[in-house]
This record gives C-alpha cells, sequence and structure tokens, in this order.
C-alpha cells in the first residue's frame, strides 16, 4: 500500500486537487444561489426560482464532469482520449444552456422594469409585455440553434438558420399552421390595437372581462368571477367584440321594463325618469344647447306593444362599464319596488284557457 502511494503520490496530490476543487465550485454555486434568491436580487431574479434553480443544477453538474475528466486524465489517460470528445460536449451544452437561460432572464427582468415604470406612468404596457415574449422566445431559439451545432448531423441547418432569414424559415416550418396563425394574430393586436392590457372587452355574454395578458399565443381575460378566459389570438382576432375601453369611455345604459296594457303608462315613465336622475352615478351626457332648450337628463319612451305587454325603456348615461352595470342593478330593483308601491303590473308569463263545452269539460273532470 505504502508502495502503491510512492508510486502515484503526484497523481493522488493531483486528485486530491481536484475533489476539493469540483466540492468548493458545487458549495460557492450553492452559496451564490442562497444569496441571489434571499438577499442581494431576491427582488429581481427570486421573481424566477424556476431559472435560478435549473442554472444551479446545470453548474454543479458541470462541476461534477469536469471533476470526472480531471480523474480520468489522471489515473486512465486512454480512456480519457477515447471520451475526451463526449465530455467536451458535454461541457459546450452545459455553458450554452447557462448563458442562454442567464440572458433569457436578464431580458425578461429588463422588460418587467419597463413594464413597471409605464404602469408608474400610467402609460400602455401593451406592446412591452408582447415584446417580452418574443425577445425571450427569440432568446431560447437562438440558444437551442448554437447548441445544435455540437452535433454534425444538425450542423448545416443550425448554421442555416442562424445566417438570419433562416431562423424564422426554421420556425415557420416546425410551427403548425395554428400556432402561426396564433403568433400573427398576436401581431396584429398589438399593431392595431382594438385592445390593451387593461381594457374590459366582450365577445359574447359568456366572454366579458378584462384583458389582462397578451402573449404569443393566447389573450387572458378576468371575468367579473374572478376566473380567467383563454382566447388564442387567431380567435379574438377574427371575433366581433366590443371595446368598453375604446375612445369615449361613458356608456349609455338602456332600463327596459316590460308592463302591463294596464298599468299607467304615463306613471311608469315618471317613476322611471325619477329613479334613474336621483341615482348618484348617473352622467349629464346633455350639451349646453341641450341643457339650455331643457331637455331631460334621462328620456323615456314606450318602445314596442307586445301580445299582453308593453316595454318601456329609459335611457341613462354613466362615465365607465363599471358606473353603468353598478347603476342599472341599483336602478332595476328601486324601479321594481316603486312599480309594486304605485300598483304598476310587471308583466309574467300566463295564459287564459277558454273551454266552448263547459258540459264536457264538467263530465271528465268528474270522471277524473
Amino acid at each position: 500500500m505504502i508502495e502503491f502511494f510512492e508510486v502515484h503520490k503526484t497523481q493522488l496530490l493531483y486528485a486530491t486537487i481536484v475533489i476539493v476543487g469540483v466540492v468548493v465550485l458545487t458549495f460557492t454555486t450553492n452559496l451564490l444561489h442562497n444569496f441571489v434568491m434571499q438577499r442581494g436580487l431576491k427582488k429581481d431574479l427570486g421573481r424566477q426560482p424556476t431559472a435560478l434553480n435549473l442554472v444551479k443544477r446545470i453548474l454543479n453538474s458541470l462541476w461534477l464532469v469536469m471533476g470526472i475528466m480531471g480523474l480520468i486524465f489522471l489515473f486512465f489517460a486512454d480512456a480519457y482520449q477515447k471520451l475526451k470528445h463526449e465530455f467536451q460536449v458535454v461541457l459546450y451544452l452545459g455553458i450554452v444552456a447557462v448563458a442562454t437561460i442567464v440572458i433569457a432572464s436578464s431580458v425578461h427582468i429588463w422588460f418587467r422594469k419597463s413594464i413597471e415604470r409605464k404602469v408608474l406612468a400610467k402609460e400602455d404596457p401593451t406592446a412591452f409585455k408582447f415584446l417580452r415574449y418574443i425577445a425571450v422566445f427569440v432568446v431560447y431559439t437562438v440558444g437551442v440553434l448554437i447548441a445544435l451545432l455540437a452535433f454534425p448531423s444538425l450542423k448545416g441547418v443550425a448554421q442555416t438558420a442562424l445566417g438570419g432569414a433562416g431562423v424564422i424559415a426554421l420556425i415557420a416550418g416546425v410551427a403548425s399552421q395554428e400556432a402561426l396563425a396564433n403568433l400573427v394574430g398576436g401581431v396584429f393586436i398589438i399593431s392595431f390595437k382594438p385592445f390593451k392590457i387593461g381594457d374590459i372587452i366582450k365577445l359574447s355574454d359568456a366572454m366579458v372581462g378584462t384583458v389582462v395578458d397578451i402573449t404569443l399565443r393566447h389573450t387572458v381575460l378576468r371575468n367579473f368571477e374572478n376566473k380567467m378566459i383563454v382566447i388564442p389570438n387567431a380567435i379574438i382576432n377574427k371575433e366581433k367584440l366590443i371595446n368598453y375601453n375604446l375612445g369615449d369611455i361613458k356608456i349609455c345604459e338602456r332600463i327596459e321594463f316590460q308592463i302591463s296594457y294596464e298599468s299607467d303608462l304615463t306613471l311608469a315613465k315618471a317613476i322611471m325618469k325619477q329613479v334613474c336622475e336621483a341615482h348618484p352615478l348617473i352622467f349629464d351626457n346633455r350639451s349646453p344647447v341641450d341643457i339650455l332648450n331643457g331637455n331631460d337628463l334621462v328620456r323615456t319612451a314606450l318602445i314596442s306593444l307586445n301580445e299582453s305587454t308593453v316595454t318601456v325603456r329609459a335611457w341613462c348615461w354613466a362615465r365607465n362599464y363599471d358606473d353603468s352595470f353598478n347603476m342599472r342593478c341599483d336602478i332595476l330593483e328601486s324601479v321594481k319596488k316603486r312599480f309594486e308601491a304605485e300598483g304598476i303590473d310587471l308583466a309574467y308569463p300566463h295564459r287564459t284557457l277558454v273551454f266552448k263545452d263547459e258540459e264536457l269539460f264538467k263530465s271528465k273532470k268528474q270522471e277524473s
């Protein structure tokens, strides 16, 4: 045993240094990871724990691979020559992966800070949010293509793609038609701005909400039940929608009631007008000329004659969508209570049955 140590003393010394080096590098990596997560950059990078954890694992794996390479080189020189290329590929992929993740995270952080500044300045952050997804996607795509350079069979494809327009051609070649349609739809949304982050839009009665995000693939709405509605960009881009925040945001709310023919129409219109004008959220949309001419703040009218009812409508203006919704709910409740107190009959479904042969009806009733 002593003779073995004497013969391989130099190799054992270097092996010890290699092992200690791997331990020190691993310890330092874990220490830096904890520092970033808990103290130094917690405000920024700490919001991306998955990326940080992945970088830590890759670096620790690289230190281990380097240590194994060093030990094999010291004790098994022939085996090292055979495995040298494989080790180099692993190191190359590891370095590319770490660089790609770090760059992508840095780009993400820069865009996030820019978005926060836009929000604080009360500016529209929609374009920055969408560009963030594109930038991060491009970084990861380029990283994958650079990683492919390590494989001879794929080197030509990677070089062509990295040459310029080849990146777009490669993405277009491997992407499905639906994915491309969603991407193009997202670009159209950002370019022509039918809506932006923070707008309230309506596609149907079941799809109404606030736009919270626009990604490469889809648009996300938060409805009034606090549920997220995910709509592919290709679909929302060709749908007819209502944007309650586009242009002039004030809204004309139409309050309708169906009352019976026997009810006092004049009284019903007066009640609706009084209740609407007394609501605190009512908005005076009259021009100075309208006010001078004595036009009513709230207009009421009979708009249709139905089979057994008449429909009365009041036009009320509100400052925005939220006010109009709250105002509508309050007015409906208040008008119903006033109608009940004043004897105005609200319509409800009813049917009158007329029997021509009363004796036949009585006989059938007795038999049953």
